[in-house]
């Protein structure tokens, strides 16, 4: 079975199981079912809905907060995290001309989801996140505020989303792939988009996510749903790439283990241990004078010797004995009194100056003959000294150490008057009596340091350390002293926060006129930066292009200022923010989309069956527009053609679908303006000149709470252009000029696309599947796609059109 013929049969089997068993409660959100909104809402009241199955609720009313416990918005929203394919559906009854929000899922200005209807626009309006935290906005001209039912499902699937209105598909449409990855505290309203703005009015019901494939099944099931859906295929096209990326860092793996593994063909690998210039392989154990060590995966293991009791049989005592650790029993020999072991030697000193030299040997004591001479010494006799177990003297300050050390490593060999003997290196303790092994003593373990406070002990070999505390400073070797970092400068506070030190560390706090957490302060304007200008200082704004004022409140008019020059075809047409230069009537843009205009042609009117002309005249075109001419010999009437309809010359009239126009008949040709509005006049339409609206009702709420605006103002806000009419905000995105170009960004601080040459820099690409990269490893990678660079954790490559740009994501490190 092929993959397509796969996908097929799967949705049909998706699907029927839907149908006929009902939606699995792990891929519905059901807001009405899963919030049960009280009765005590202000603004909100249960009513009869389009059936009587489940709950309606009319909202009314600009006081209520219609918002989800946060609790049971996480449940909800759990099951929509990191989805890319969800629908979501309502039944509503909106109120004509109203603009409101149907429902928003948002963390501060991120908008994740958000279905909004205008009734002032005649538009539905989805708002979604995409990845790089970017706010799409498609808009659907549609009308839903008519004060009348509808079934409206809005079906996301990967890049690919369609809107149906009463069962039948309306738009379809490609865009970016939505980002459901919504921290913990996201919100999640129903009738508007938070306390203050987006208010729906009218009639809900069945306000529902359905978290699967072609959701929109559940309000219309007779519909088509046999296909596969976009995101099936993106998911195909996703694993393609994972597959190739796979590839790729499977074959660097296989490259560099190809490589070891040459050079170790003939190689038996293992850890081994160092010690003393001696090599030990693993598990191989020795004894280390009173030590007995292991090799353990290349680290040496030592445990210190115990030496066990001895009990001597006569004739023998224990002695310690050269290359041991513990003493062993030895043969015995008495001499005068004394009891010496085997190798031991005595001198018997006469006073005629003979002297007889005996060694201890099987447990007997032997005559030693000696037949050199003693040597001649430089010392004078009373420096002379006479040694027990020879018979040659020797001068006082001999160096008996270097005639045969037996101290051993930590251990010193001392040189006294009539021998040697060893003593422990400071820091360390005997191991045995005689001290020629000695171990380290862990000072810090055992209480036997001097460290003071803010200090911690680490035990070194003889001694030990005494290391300062985070944010502590030495004084001398044990002692140390808070470390003041707003002094020296160390210290991670933002240039607009005070710096306070504390014990062990410091804190920071903005200054004022300055809000953040000390690390990060902003200048606080207090919200009166309008038309997304910034705060650079306390209340003073940096404005966006093509704004100014102390508040960003005035729109620059290139036009009027001069600053453009259209061609003789175009207007500059002036809109918050920028300009363009826009066909005149009569004129259509060839598709060159140049900036002054130059690429408006003329539009032949009368090939093209735009002209008015009456049947009695005959169209003429002319450069820009065109003539109702009358042929010679004939008595024309001069009547116009409208929407297939006869007007007659001089007719005035008001449009059907715009009750704000006025259009006339004037010899054939039909000409439409808007109404011009007298305020003065007290039969004056509201609706077409909400600017003549005195009422306070009418009045608006800028969104950062502050302002107010008169029925009939605009503003910009956050690349939308809003508009107060009859107390209602209506905000939808700025219009841009077309970008005809390969690669695009958005500058920081504006809103509409720039062309740019260099690929990396861009934010939208118009990909070209043809051009493919070749990345480092031979791996081809289609444009779009995305990986990780080997060998590191965040730096992410992009193929942008045969171009590879690589960033490090700040985020990840």
């Amino acid at each position: 079975m092929g993959l397509l013929q796969f996908l097929v049969a799967f949705g049909v089997l998706f699907v029927s199981s839907v149908v006929g068993l009902g939606v699995d409660p792990s891929l519905l959100i059901s807001v009405f079912q899963d919030y049960s909104p009280g009765a005590e809402l202000k603004g909100l009241s249960q009513v009869q809905g389009f059936h009587d199955e489940s709950r309606a609720y009319v909202f009314q009313g600009s006081s209520r907060n219609v918002r989800v416990p946060e609790e049971t918005a996480q449940q909800m929203l759990q099951k929509l995290k990191g989805k890319s394919e969800f629908t979501v559906a309502v039944t509503l009854k909106q109120e004509l001309l109203n603009s409101g929000v149907i429902l928003s899922i948002h963390h501060a200005e991120q908008r994740f989801l958000e279905l909004e209807s205008s009734g002032q626009k005649n538009e539905v309006r989805l708002h979604f996140q995409a990845k790089g935290q970017q706010t799409h906005t498609e808009i659907f001209p549609y009308t839903l505020a008519d004060n009348q039912w509808h079934k409206v499902s809005v079906a996301i699937s990967a890049s690919h989303v369609t809107l149906y209105v009463d069962c039948n598909r309306i738009y379809e449409r490609v865009v970016a792939v939505p980002f459901m990855d919504m921290p913990e505290d996201t919100s999640f309203w129903i009738g508007q988009r938070n306390s203050a703005h987006g208010l729906f009015k009218g009639v809900m019901q069945d306000v529902q996510i359905l978290v699967m494939p072609q959701g929109y099944i559940t309000q219309c099931p007779d519909l088509n749903r046999t296909c596969p859906t976009c995101n099936d295929f993106h998911g195909l096209v996703q694993k393609i790439m994972e597959l190739q990326d796979i590839l790729a860092k499977t074959s660097s793996k296989l490259s560099l283990a190809e490589e070891r593994m040459n050079g170790l063909d003939n190689c038996y690998c293992e850890r081994t241990c160092s010690v003393k210039g001696v090599t030990y392989r693993e598990d191989q154990a020795w004894t280390d004078g009173c030590k007995n060590c292991t090799c353990s995966n290349g680290t040496v293991q030592c445990e210190t010797i115990v030496c066990p009791p001895l009990e001597c049989p006569d004739g023998s005592i224990a002695a310690y004995v050269a290359g041991e650790c513990c003493k062993k029993c030895q043969p015995m020999c008495l001499f005068t009194g004394q009891e010496l072991v085997e190798g031991d030697r005595r001198a018997v000193h006469h006073p005629s100056g003979l002297c007889l030299l005996y060694e201890c040997k099987g447990h007997t004591m032997h005559k030693v003959q000696n037949s050199e001479e003693c040597p001649e010494l430089s010392c004078p006799e009373a420096e002379q000294v006479t040694i027990t177990d020879r018979c040659c003297k020797v001068c006082r300050g001999h160096d008996f150490c270097v005639e045969g050390n037996i101290c051993m490593e930590h251990s010193e060999c001392l040189n006294l008057d009539a021998g040697a003997s060893c003593s422990c290196k400071e820091g360390f303790r005997p191991l045995r009596a005689d001290n020629a092994y000695c171990e380290d003593i862990d000072e810090c373990a055992e209480g036997k340091h001097y460290c003071r406070e803010n200090t911690m002990c680490v035990n070194t070999p003889g001694s030990f350390m005494c290391i300062c505390h985070t944010g502590y400073i030495r004084i001398d070797d044990y002692s140390c002293t808070e470390h003041d970092e707003c002094v020296s400068g160390q210290h991670n506070c933002d240039e607009n926060a005070l710096c306070f030190n504390t014990v062990g560390g410091h804190s920071c706090s903005c200054k004022p006129g300055y809000t953040g957490n000390g690390t990060i302060c902003k200048a606080l304007c207090d919200g009166l930066c309008l038309n997304g200008g910034s705060c650079v200082s306390p209340n003073m704004c940096m404005c966006a292009q093509g704004f100014t004022g102390q508040r960003c409140e005035t729109d620059i008019d290139e036009c009027s200022e001069g600053f453009v020059e259209c061609d003789s075809r175009a207007t500059c047409v002036n809109l918050p923010g920028w300009f363009h230069c826009e066909c005149r009537d009569g004129y259509h843009d060839n598709g060159l989309f140049t900036a002054n205009g130059e690429s408006c042609e003329d539009i032949d009117e009368c090939k093209a069956g735009r002209s008015t002309c009456a049947n009695d005249t005959v169209c003429f075109n002319l450069e820009g527009g065109y003539d109702c001419r009358c042929p010679h010999g004939h008595n024309c009437t001069g009547d116009c053609i409208h929407d297939n309809k006869v007007k007659h010359n001089g007719q005035i009239w008001v449009l059907d679908n715009d009750r704000c126009s006025v259009c006339s008949c004037q010899m054939g040709q039909v000409m439409c303006r808007r109404m011009v509005c007298d305020c003065e006049n007290p039969t004056v339409d509201l609706f077409c000149c909400p600017e003549c609206d005195p009422r306070l009702s009418s009045q608006c709420l800028h969104q950062n709470g502050l302002l107010t605006y008169a029925s009939g103002d605009t503003w910009t806000e956050n690349c939308q252009q809003c508009q107060c009419l009859q107390g209602e905000v209506d905000c939808w995105p700025l219009s841009c000029p077309p970008v005809d170009c390969e690669f695009t960004l958005v500058p920081e601080g504006e809103c509409c696309a720039r062309c740019v040459s260099d690929p990396c820099q861009a934010h939208s690409v118009r990909n070209d599947i043809t051009k493919t990269c070749i990345d480092p490893h031979g791996i081809t990678r289609f444009s779009g796609s995305s990986w990780l660079k080997h060998g590191t954790e965040c730096t992410l490559c992009q193929c942008k059109n045969g171009h590879i740009c690589c960033s490090v994501d700040p985020m990840c490190l």
